[in-house]
């Protein structure tokens, strides 16, 4: 028999025969030598050896699965028969995967990017995510999702068309595969070392993982081939036959008897079992590590295991009772005993999934075990095996140091499982799986629990979590709460909870864990040290461990079949709040200064509630309990309320930040409506049913003012300062309105909530979709198939909405698709009450309200400050109408009646916002009476109640009109209202002096009145005396500091009518302003809803509640007419003394000031913003910038020019000269310039690919390394111009400074320690007036350097003279100017220039570091500049004028400076060109002669650059006749060069044609001007060399005279282009601007070429043409140049003649139309230098390239890839899409910013980061303001936020 060792040959071999004989008779003699063959194959290896044995062991197995087949040949056999219809992908976390909500069933629904593009969602709602956990593909998966949605693969298959598969094919597989997967336990076993004292040593576990790395692989592999081997290796999991066998066989080696006994060892402490049945067993472990968890006192109780969890065991005296309660209830309601006891595992995949659990859910494991899930069997025996090791993954997962990786990992494996209701319900209902998970949940929640504070803090027995443990601190729950809440969305589950006693007391018991959690203790002395942030944990708790399975129970609760369930929980909910009340010990007051967040319990209880009424149609007083419970319910909510306006107060400043921050997620949308929501309806319902006149007191006891409400002016208040009582007030009032406006669960449909919270958030700001989706609170559980985005938001959403789409400012923020509320919204449906229940900040308030203000103004409704409007209000469910007691009840209006009359007498402490509350109150009242009062019930003023009445009834209605004479009031003694002397000039509702007759404080009564109501209650109680605290009565007797009371009679004489008209005249400042309207028109009492009530100030509110006072009665309208007849004497004056008068002041001087000074800081901002648009519109490339450079000044001899540091005007001199602002940046932006007009597109596929060969660069680049191999290298570097890459840029912001002023600012720059955007020491900064941003400054020129001729085409002097002119002054050696300041910065500024590129982009040079080098590079940096603003005005002058881009052009400037360094290089008389260019040599042959290579041929030369040489090796300034006649001898040139290009593109024919044509006109007498004479003269002595030899060229479509003519005209514009520029910048004067078809001719005559412009029509380009010397030996000299080159190379001649000098503009590359198209191709694609895929791939829009952003792989010499390409391809200008974020990101140079995205989705957002994944289309404006900035080089000033990147992107 082959051994271990044999090569693959032998393996095959002994295979084969294996299998054959396995067949045959002698099968069990085959199978034992198997089994004995794997054995010893198999045997784990220990040491060094066991990477190469795995290998071995592996290769063996693929031989015997195969029988001796090729592997690939079986696997492809085994492939064939697969019945599988589902996908079954597994991805791990951060996959690309497609979620499509029209097509899931279960939200969890997810596709994998091959089988979501195969299918059909078109139209659908989907989006792309990032898997955060990992997942499988559902296509195929009907249970998931619907059938519609599946792929084209997935779709066909059906069972009957698969063949049967033979029985040999799989016969080896099953009978190797058992003792593979026990050989793989064994393993685990093996390596597997029970940490010592709680510390798994992970790198032990890491070490095994990696030695079996390959078995799982191969074991992977094996699931991918497809149904019938998953089909083999699910009954080999399964069997427990198999796993008897191979276990049981353990007693013979000794090797397997170890690994078994660790296995024995690592179940011990895998069940749940109590401290008490264990405790033997605890008391040994005693020892090891107790110390851990001690400090938390009842830890212990709550132990979880027997063994191994050795914090579990110490149990504290104190901790006994606690525990004990808790635990007897668990273990009664724990019906299933196996959760408790050790495990059992009677298959290999239940100790395979042991091992995985142990070993914290390997990857590799997790998806072997995954990818099984296809086949069904498999699928129902893997979950119940995950439901039976559930408790044990929990106690892995509380232990596990990596406990996010591991959470993910469960919850991959779980959300599969759970996600699919069949099984779920079959598992539920076999292993009791609810069962399990609650208990599970419950006992990891026990081991962080600590004694509640809150109430009692000595004797309550009460435990909560503790919020500081890692468990909730790193949401360590979350992945059994997720499962948790799962399995609820299930409809059959839900049902078996519901229904379920037992489980209900349990889970009311762990909710209650919760309650009254991260309890808050208000500081009073000194400021908190430490800020705890514990309250994330606490939100997150209660809403993920809480409030989401409740909303999940909810949502199966929506027909009236389910009422049973409601009362189920609503009973089992009072019972647990009913135990919490006595664990705290709470009776009847709350204790002061604490207030929780955290009632999930009440919470519970109300949503129950609101459901049952909703849709049950239950009973509500069926189920609420009675009063008492009441009471005590309404507390902690209330409670709550008060402590928000506490908060908004500043009373728990020295609580630090995080208290606001608990007050603002409490309110925040993605809490609101698990947490304030649910408190304030609670809050409604216990005041539906509570006496009104409790309940209110109850209000302003617990905002503390009570003391407030009194009629006298001056008041304590003995638990308020007083600076926080108006706070508190507003804040009372407000939650009162609150509680009576809203209607979310008191009637309001689905549709309408929705409706209302989205204008709210409207109404706040517009929003972006996104956002808007954001902010409104959706049901928290998504499985409550509530779908965020679902039609009714779409629907409402376009009818409360304009969509408002982006905007571009050409600078400014990319601004965003904005929805914005509609104008009928504003008109009727904006709800300021709705705005401040969900204002997360106080200012979203100010700013609806400003936006409210605003439309009023601009739709002319209402000019000035408008109140916020009321609104109508959806009618009350009738189970809750008990609320509307609340506005007719006596308190309710005495505190109104109160309030209008201290308002009226301008109190202290009330506010506008007060008086605006009471009348919404009022309002409120008068909209909801209870029932047509009777009119006869005359108001027998006769019958004078008793004092304390106040009021006769409780009807608002009849109590406004019931006038109030005289008033008892408790004052301090220093109280004006206690003065004796009679006031002066008092009218007849002046003060009474004061009387002391008996004493009744207004709010006593309100204390007796709660005293009465606590006795009724207590009736029946033993110690009902003990109960009532007599608090109240405590108030009065303050302590001897503070002013004695005194009682003092207050006459009124004031009813609330009386009070509000009198308040009109008050707001109106004028007497008598109120006019009843019913007088004038009596109509208005019939349709009371009049438009111009709906909108306006206080006294608009005024007018429109006595309009509706006077429509409910008849008596309050005759009341009303009555008050304003009698002629309303004045207000009477304040009398008080001015101390007071100061104190009362204070506050509202106060007030004014902060008024004041934020308008001044408004006035400031907006002044500013004016002059930042005005003085600098840095903003827009095109902005007008006032060149402070005086060039239209035209007879002024100096320039004047003005510093804008020291502010002083003048020339710039030789001493003190003065500088633009420049910045310098290398730009490679011409180089991109190709010589196509379609732009090229970004590649998306294989075989899209882009070559560099075709741009300006390249092509440049070509011709110069040509030249350079047959020409001498000093002429080459003076026939061509570089910088098309890495050409320097010089602009400028257009201000001016003296360059002292600049280095001195430079030098503060530097001491500056403030972080600055850009680096100093680099020389950067900021414009010191428009902070663009700069690099340089670059001198100006003394003098006025415009030599300002009078326009002229022509001077005298003939042409023959300024040639020999122009040639002596170049004669004349730049003389090296004398040591100036001037001439020192013109050196500097030029070495700036010089490193401002690479230095490759400046050495062409073959002698590196030759003078030629810094020649070339000289004049290059001028054409560059002048073709760049050449490409700013869109490659043609046509549009002529002074340039935009001629703004921040400095051109003249820079000239100065060039021609200065230019002038020190002399050059060779003997070389000069422009010998060359005007005289005919003598002797031709010297040049032949001699050794080196020759010069560079004349028409080889590039004119424009020798135009440039010319220019600036003149003297400065020049004259303008030079500057005409250079251009005229160079246009010369330049003409022949096109007849001789053009020569070489004839064909034979015609060249022949145009050459006899030619000769014949040649003697006429305007020869030199006719190009047909020209070509004929350039053909015939072109013939004499070689040139016309090579092969045919590609010819000119129709030789023609026009197309001749045309081609001419193309080939000589650019050049006349360039000129003209130049011309423009030294000379002034504007540009014409023309037609296209006119390009020529004008800039011609602009130019002087043309002797005296022609008409048009017979107008060609020879006709510019002004020869020097004669035209035809001029010719013959060029064309002989090129004839002797062609005999010596003549492949080259055409190569070098034929110069395409047509370049479409820079454009950057094109996109797709859908990002989607990028994304796929890009986000996997593998890096070139590194071959892996890059974790942020980016790539360059300018080219094309595929980079790594960040990537550590492909660094060189420190450099990462993104800045190392931005050197390469844009010389330091980086532009970069970043795949995995749509975002562009732009570097230059040393800084780099995040520009924005160009693709948006269908509402016009961008997503950054592909957050919401959906789909992004490119937005094109976007992408041109990308490429406008890019051309026009203006990334630095328009984008703000730059950061250094330090090489690292």
């Amino acid at each position: 028999m082959a051994g271990a060792g044999a090569g693959s040959r032998d393996k095959r071999a002994t295979a084969a025969r294996l299998k054959a004989a396995l067949g045959g008779e002698s099968g069990a003699a085959a199978a034992a030598e198997l089994r004995a063959l794997l054995e010893r194959v198999l045997a784990p290896v220990a040491g060094p050896g066991g990477g190469e044995a795995a290998g071995e062991a592996l290769e063996w197995c693929r031989c015997l699965l195969s029988g001796g087949e090729p592997w690939d040949s079986f696997v492809q056999a085994v492939r064939t028969y697969d019945p599988a219809t589902l996908c079954g992908l597994v991805w791990t976390a951060n996959f690309v995967a497609y979620r499509c909500r029209t097509c899931g069933i279960s939200p969890c629904m997810s596709l994998c990017a091959e089988c979501f593009h195969q299918g059909e969602h078109a139209g659908h709602d989907y989006n792309m995510f990032r898997s955060q956990a990992g997942g499988a593909c559902d296509c195929g998966d009907s249970n998931v999702m619907r059938e519609a949605g599946f792929c084209k693969r997935h779709r066909i298959k059906s069972n009957s068309s698969i063949p049967c598969v033979p029985k040999d094919l799989l016969m080896m597989s099953e009978l190797v595969l058992p003792q593979f997967i026990f050989s793989l336990i064994q393993h685990l076993r093996e390596g597997y070392n029970e940490p010592a004292l709680d510390l798994p040593s992970e790198k032990d576990l890491h070490k095994i993982l990696q030695v079996l790395e390959p078995h799982v692989s191969f074991l992977e592999d094996l699931t991918k081939m497809g149904g019938a081997m998953r089909s083999v290796l699910t009954q080999v999991l399964t069997s427990q036959q198999f796993y008897k066998d191979l276990s049981s066989g353990v007693g013979e080696n000794t090797c397997a008897k170890k690994s078994h006994e660790k296995y024995l060892i690592a179940l011990k402490g895998s069940g749940l079992a109590f401290p008490e049945d264990k405790i033997a067993c605890g008391m040994q472990e005693q020892g090891a590590g107790t110390s851990t968890l001690s400090v938390q006192g009842l830890t212990g109780a709550t132990a979880t295991s027997g063994q191994g969890d050795s914090s579990d065991e110490e149990d504290q005296d104190g901790s006994q009772g606690v525990g004990k309660r808790k635990r007897v209830k668990l273990s009664s309601t724990t019906k299933d005993q196996s959760i408790m006891d050790v495990l059992k595992h009677k298959c290999f995949l239940e100790e395979l999934l042991f091992w995985t659990i142990k070993y914290e859910f390997p990857q590799k494991m997790v998806t072997f075990l995954l990818n099984m899930l296809p086949d069904q069997d498999y699928k129902i025996a893997f979950t119940k095996t995950f439901v039976q090791h559930y408790a044990f993954i929990m106690k892995t997962l509380k232990k596990s140091h990596e406990s996010d990786t591991m959470s993910n990992r469960i919850v991959h494996i779980s959300v599969q499982l759970f996600s699919n209701e069949e099984l779920a319900r079959q598992v539920t209902e076999e292993c009791q799986l609810l069962d399990i998970m609650v208990t599970v949940l419950l006992y990891m929640m026990e081991s962080c629990l600590i004694k509640s504070e809150l109430q009692d803090e000595e004797n309550s027995l009460h435990v909560v979590v503790n919020c500081g443990e890692a468990l909730l601190k790193n949401n360590t729950y979350w992945p059994l709460v997720s499962d948790f809440i799962n399995i609820l969305s299930h409809q059959s589950v839900a049902k078996k909870f519901l229904e379920d006693h037992g489980l209900l007391v349990t889970w009311m018991n762990f909710v209650s864990f919760f309650q009254g959690m991260n309890l808050n203790k208000r500081e009073l002395n000194e400021h908190v040290e430490f800020e705890s942030q514990t309250y994330y944990a606490a939100f997150a708790a209660e809403l993920e461990a809480c409030a989401q399975p409740m909303w999940g129970l909810l949502s199966h609760c929506k027909v009236r079949e389910t009422q049973e369930y409601t009362r189920n929980v609503v009973r089992y909910c009072l019972e647990a709040l009913q135990d919490w009340f006595d664990a705290i010990n709470f009776v009847d007051e709350p204790a002061p200064n604490q207030v929780t967040f955290h009632l999930p319990l009440h919470r519970y209880f109300a949503m129950f509630l609101s459901k049952a009424v909703k849709c049950q149609e239950l009973d509500l007083d069926t189920i609420l309990p009675d009063q008492e419970m009441l009471m005590k319910l309404m507390i902690h909510p209330l409670q709550i309320q008060a402590s928000l306006s506490e908060i908004h107060s500043n009373m728990w400043v020295r609580n630090g930040l995080q208290i606001k921050g608990q007050a603002m997620t409490y309110v925040q949308s993605h809490f609101c409506n698990s947490m304030i929501d649910p408190d304030i309806y609670l809050l409604q319902v216990c005041a539906s049913r509570l006496d009104p006149d409790y309940f209110i007191s109850s209000v302003f006891e617990r905002f503390k003012v009570v003391d407030l409400l009194t009629m006298a002016s001056q008041h304590q208040n003995t638990v308020l300062d007083s600076e926080h009582e108006r706070s508190m007030l507003e804040g009372a009032l407000t939650f009162l309105v609150l509680l009576l406006s809203l209607r979310l669960h008191l009637g309001m449909t689905d549709d309408e909530i929705l409706r209302a919270e989205m204008v709210a958030q409207l109404c706040m700001n517009d929003r972006t979709h996104s956002s808007l989706l954001d902010l409104i609170p959706e049901n928290p559980n998504p499985k409550s198939g509530i779908i965020p985005g679902s039609l009714s938001f779409e629907s409402v959403l376009s009818a409360v909405a304009d969509f408002k789409a982006p905007v571009f400012e050409p600078g400014g923020s990319m601004q965003q698709g904005m929805y914005t509320p509609k104008a009928q919204v504003w008109d009727k449906e904006f709800d300021p009450v709705m705005v401040i229940l969900r204002t997360v900040y106080r200012r979203d308030v100010q700013s609806a309200m400003d936006r409210y203000t605003a439309f009023l103004k601009q739709s002319g409704k209402f000019p000035g400050n408008p109140w916020p409007p009321y609104k109508k209000r959806t009618p009350l469910h009738p189970s809750y109408r008990g609320l509307i007691k609340l506005l007719h009840c006596k308190t309710l209006h005495i505190v109104l009646f109160t309030l209008l009359y201290k308002i009226l007498m301008d109190h202290q402490n009330l506010s506008e916002h007060v008086l605006c509350m009471v009348l919404y109150l009022i309002e409120l009242g008068l909209e909801n009476s209870p029932e047509q009062e009777s009119d006869e019930e005359e108001s027998a003023g006769g019958q004078e109640r008793c004092h304390d009445s106040w009021f006769p009834g409780s009807n608002l209605v009849s109590n406004m009109r019931h006038f109030i004479n005289y008033v008892r009031v408790r004052v301090p003694e220093t109280a004006p209202e206690v003065k004796r002397e009679p006031p002066a000039s008092t009218s007849s509702d002046g003060l009474a002096s004061s009387q002391n007759s008996g004493t009744a404080q207004v709010f006593s009564l309100v204390a007796e009145r709660r005293k009465k109501f606590q006795e009724i209650i207590n009736r029946n109680t033993s110690e009902a005396n003990q109960v009532v605290r007599p608090k109240t009565s405590m108030k009065w007797s303050a302590p001897g500091a503070t002013p004695q009371l005194t009682t003092a009679i207050l006459e009124v004489k004031e009813s609330i009518l009386s009070l509000l008209i009198k308040l009109h005249h008050k707001l109106s400042g004028k007497q008598n302003s109120y006019y009843p309207p019913w007088l004038d028109d009596v109509d208005v009492l019939i349709h009371p809803e009049i438009p111009r009530y709906s909108h306006g100030d206080g006294m608009t509110a005024v007018e429109r509640i006595l309009l509706k006072a006077a429509v409910q009665s008849r008596l309050n309208k005759r009341i009303i007419e009555e008050i304003c007849r009698k002629v309303t004497p004045p207000v009477p004056p304040k009398k008080i003394s001015s101390a007071e008068k100061k104190t009362l002041d204070k506050e509202e001087r106060r007030q004014k000031a902060r008024e004041r000074q934020q308008k001044l800081l408004a006035e400031f901002a907006s002044r500013q913003k004016s002059f930042m648009e005005t003085a600098m519109d840095v903003e827009s490339p095109d902005a007008d910038i006032a060149m402070e450079v005086a060039t239209s000044e035209q007879h002024v001899s100096e320039a004047i020019y003005d510093c804008v540091i020291c502010g002083q005007s003048g020339p710039s001199t030789e001493d003190r000269p003065t500088g633009l602002v420049v910045l310098l940046q290398a730009s490679s932006v011409l180089g991109q310039c190709r010589n196509s007009t379609e732009p090229k597109r970004l590649p998306t596929t294989e075989e899209e690919q882009i070559y560099p060969w075709d741009t300006c660069a390249a092509l440049h680049d070509v011709r110069l390394t040509t030249l350079q191999r047959y020409f001498k290298d000093s002429s080459c570097l003076q026939a061509v111009s570089i910088g098309w890459e890495g050409g320097v840029y010089v602009q400028t912001c257009g201000h001016t400074l003296h360059i002292d002023c600049h280095k001195s600012y430079m030098e503060s720059l530097r001491n500056d320690q403030v972080l600055q955007g850009f680096s100093v020491d680099k020389g950067e900064f900021t414009c010191p007036l428009c902070r663009q941003f700069a690099n340089s400054v670059l001198p100006c020129y003394p003098g006025n350097n415009m030599e300002r001729s009078v326009w002229q085409s022509h001077s005298n002097k003939c042409m023959q003279d300024l040639v020999q002119e122009v040639e002596d002054l170049q004669e004349q050696l730049g003389t090296f100017p004398s040591e100036t300041n001037l001439s020192k910065e013109m050196e500097s500024v030029m070495k700036d220039i010089k490193s401002t590129t690479q230095k490759k982009y400046t050495d062409y040079s073959k002698t590196p570091g030759s003078p030629d080098n810094d020649f070339l590079f000289m004049y290059s940096v001028a054409r560059t500049n002048l073709e760049l603003e050449l490409v700013h005005r869109g490659g043609n002058l046509c549009s002529g004028g002074a340039s935009t881009a001629g703004k921040r052009s400095c051109l003249n400037q820079l000239f100065h400076v060039l021609a200065m360094h230019m002038r020190l290089y002399s050059i060779d008389s003997a070389y000069n060109p422009w010998r060359k260019l005007t005289q005919p040599l003598q002797d031709k042959n010297s040049e032949l002669v001699s050794e080196e290579l020759p010069e560079v041929p004349v028409l080889y030369r590039d004119v424009s650059s020798l135009l440039l040489i010319q220019i600036l090796t003149m003297p400065q300034p020049l004259h303008r006749e030079h500057f005409t006649c250079i251009i005229k001898v160079l246009f010369t040139l330049l003409y022949t060069q096109a007849l001789a290009a053009l020569s070489v593109k004839c064909s034979v024919e015609d060249r022949m044609a145009w050459k006899e044509s030619g000769a014949l006109k040649k003697d006429t007498s305007n020869g030199e001007k006719s190009w047909e004479v020209l070509l004929g003269h350039v053909i015939s002595e072109l013939s004499k060399g070689k040139i016309y030899e090579e092969g045919e060229t590609e010819e000119l479509a129709v030789v023609n005279p026009d197309s001749v003519e045309c081609y001419l005209q193309q080939f000589c514009l650019p050049f006349l282009r360039i000129t003209s520029l130049l011309q423009h910048h030294l000379f002034g004067g504007d540009l014409p601007s023309c037609q296209e078809d006119e390009e020529f001719s004008v800039l011609a005559s602009c130019l002087g070429l043309l002797p005296s412009f022609q008409s048009a029509h017979q107008f060609t380009s020879a006709s510019c043409l002004d020869w020097p010397v004669p035209a035809f030996d001029m010719i013959s000299q060029w064309c002989s140049e090129l004839a002797s080159f062609a005999d010596r190379h003549p492949d080259q001649v055409k190569a070098l003649l034929i110069q395409e000098p047509k370049w479409d503009l820079p454009r950057l590359l094109q996109l797709p139309e859908n990002y989607n198209t990028i994304f796929q191709y890009y986000h996997r694609k593998t890096c070139s230098v590194c071959t892996k895929v890059p974790k942020d791939p980016a790539v360059c829009l300018v080219c094309g390239t595929f980079v790594c952003l960040k990537g550590l792989c492909c660094k060189q010499q420190s450099y990462c890839e993104c800045v190392l390409h931005s050197q390469n391809c844009g010389a330091g200008t980086g532009i970069f899409l970043l795949i995995n974020a749509s975002v562009i990101i732009i570097i230059r140079g040393h800084r780099f910013c995040l520009w924005g995205s160009v693709y948006l989705d269908a509402h016009g957002e961008e997503d950054r980061d592909l957050r919401r994944g959906k789909p992004l289309y490119i937005c094109k404006e976007r992408y041109k303001v990308l490429e406008q900035q890019w051309v026009s080089h203006t990334f630095d000033h328009i984008n703000k936020r730059w950061g250094p990147h330090y090489n690292g992107l």
